[in-house]
């Protein structure tokens, strides 16, 4: 026993010293951008909002930069390049990405920009997903590995139904909606075995607006109709690489180091030179270089506040909305007398009322300070979401943007026969007071309970509807003609007078900078991110359940983690009904 513990405490302090010389190398290394050199984006997994410049990654032994960073960074440093002569063009490498349909379209929007800068963008891929091409098509040239494929079929919305199930299984799901919440679908799969007519219609219509938006994109780049593409993908033409080709979807089939040899001659540079010549710089080590100049500390601040996934009580992290946590973080951009504007980066697909209204409240406080206070969606801005946002003094959102959904919920399941029935297991209760156990799974509600719930719920969404006819400057009545819990893409919000911009984080930025009448200025991030040590610790330990979890149920993970999350909630919740990701 002792000689394992001392083996343990040997393993650890090797680990830790490993860590810290991965670090101190890093943090030494001196990053210098060449004249003739090309930016090298690889775009694969996923894009947060925020990331760390640097990543623990052992896979080639070190402390390496990931393959790309958070979403406003990305964006920020495509913008420098423009500007950088030492920057001749992007060699666009992707791989297996896939992305909530903002978060793609902000990115292809940073693509064509630089494009348009008179730069150059030569996009490679292996495999080119639907999202993928889309990202891809916006370069100058697309080409594809020869045994490639590329996938172009159009895009669908599945939802699964577990009504059946609960049946079979005699587990009764109790649910509680706002009046008249008939597009609040988060509770239809407890309810039914397909989609309801309201829900079909909602669905029908933001995934239609998505697949416009890829469409129009892509025709532009292309330059090819717009029912071509739909003929296309009806007829599963481009499964054929050499057709996909033919119908100039791809500008030719090559492998990688014929590529090289391609930007080489791009740059002037023999073919047959070595790869060392060709002067290479990851999206990382360009942001490296940019902190290593900046020498200037300007004293006027804007403070974004990034609000990122499901809202619940509490702390919560980098992947959830603690409402502790970012209500701190919008009290301190307050109170610093140096942040002069303040923006909210909303990215949430909702969750607890409760959490969300301590979040809300903070807003309010901002808006009597008098500083500037604007909102960015990002993928999501709904339900919990769209509470948060309903505040401030303007509201951005790009069109594919998923908000709007404001409506509330409840969920309380009554397993009594599924324990009785199936397992033989039963329940007896003493109780002081009729209603003593009111929140049980083990018992069914009583008329005078549900009577109870409903109204506490209606009275929730009264509220909700209330705070967002006084954020927005309009009546009641009309936040509930478009609220019911139905959700609507950034373009049709703004037509409805949720939105009052169709932009992204960066747009956002610089108007409430312009509003409050600065013109040189820093962003100040908050809540400080997670340190990755802590967060390596965290992903070694518990963190290692969801992972194996994740790998053996794919892309039906989601929907687990869906149900498992609402079915332990406490809280009414003000969420949005599904998640959307485009591969």
């Amino acid at each position: 026993m002792l000689g394992t513990v001392l083996a343990l405490g040997i393993i650890m302090l090797i680990f830790v010293l490993l860590i810290v010389s991965a670090v101190s190398s890093s943090d030494s290394k001196e990053v210098k951008v060449s004249e003739n050199s090309v930016l090298h984006i690889t775009l694969e997994g996923t894009m947060t909002e925020r990331s760390y410049q640097k990543e623990f990654n052992f896979s080639s032994g070190g402390f390496e930069g990931g393959n790309t960073s958070g979403l406003h960074k990305f964006i920020s440093e495509l913008e420098r390049a423009q500007k950088d002569d030492r920057i001749k063009g992007i060699f666009l490498e992707i791989s297996d990405f896939a992305a909530a349909p903002s978060t793609i379209l902000d990115v292809r929007r940073a693509l064509a920009d630089f494009k348009n800068s008179g730069k150059w963008i030569l996009s490679y891929g292996e495999d080119f997903s639907q999202g993928g091409y889309y990202l891809a098509s916006a370069a100058n040239e697309v080409y594809l590995y020869p045994q490639g494929s590329l996938d172009w079929r159009g895009i669908n919305a599945e939802v699964s139904f577990f009504k059946n199930m609960l049946d079979k299984l005699e587990i009764e799901a109790q649910v509680i909606r706002g009046p008249n919440n008939r597009f609040k679908s988060a509770v239809e799969p407890f309810m039914y075995d397909k989609m309801s007519p309201e829900n079909k219609e909602q669905i029908a219509t933001f995934i239609g607006d998505i697949w416009r938006t890829m469409l129009d994109g892509i025709s532009a780049s292309r330059s090819i109709e717009l029912a071509q593409l739909n003929q296309y993908a009806d007829s599963l033409t481009l499964i054929n690489p050499e057709k996909a080709v033919e119908t100039r979807m791809l500008d030719g089939l090559k492998y990688r180091d014929e590529v090289i040899a391609m930007i080489k001659a791009k740059l002037g540079i023999e073919a047959t030179a070595p790869d060392k010549d060709l002067k290479l710089i990851s999206l990382a080590d360009y942001e490296d270089e940019e902190k290593e100049e900046s020498e200037q500390v300007k004293k006027e601040k804007v403070a974004v506040v990034y609000a990122v996934g499901a809202i619940e009580s509490g702390e919560g992290d980098d992947e959830t909305i603690g409402s502790d946590r970012i209500a701190k973080a919008l009290k301190k951009a307050r109170e610093d007398e140096k942040v002069k504007a303040i923006v909210l980066r909303v990215n949430s697909p909702g969750g607890s009322a409760l959490a969300s209204d301590v979040i809300w409240r903070e807003t309010q406080l901002i808006k009597q300070s008098g500083k500037p206070f604007y909102v960015s969606m990002g993928d999501y801005a709904a339900s919990g979401g769209y509470y948060i946002s309903c505040a401030a003094d303007k509201i951005y959102a790009n069109q594919n943007t998923i908000t709007g959904s404001i409506g509330v919920f409840g969920i309380v399941p009554n397993v009594e026969k599924f324990m009785g029935n199936k397992l033989g297991i039963t329940f007896d209760r003493y109780e002081t007071n009729p209603h003593a156990d009111l929140i049980s799974i083990t018992k069914p509600f009583d008329e005078m309970e549900m009577k109870a719930m409903q109204d506490m719920v209606t009275q929730i969404y009264d509220d909700f509807t209330q705070k967002v006819a006084t954020g927005r400057g309009i009546t009641q009545a009309q936040v509930d003609s478009i609220g019911q819990g139905r959700v609507w893409s950034g373009e049709d919000a703004k037509a409805l007078g949720l939105v009052d911009e169709i932009g992204n984080l960066n747009d956002c930025i610089k108007a409430a900078a312009a509003q409050a009448g600065i013109a040189e200025y820093e962003i100040k991030s908050l809540p400080m991110l997670i340190d990755p040590f802590q967060k390596l610790m965290e992903d070694l330990s518990g963190k290692k359940e969801t992972q194996v979890m994740e790998s053996y149920l794919g892309e039906h993970f989601i929907t687990f983690m869906k149900v498992k999350d609402l079915l332990k909630k406490k809280e009414v919740q003000a969420r949005m009904p599904f998640e959307i990701v485009i591969q």
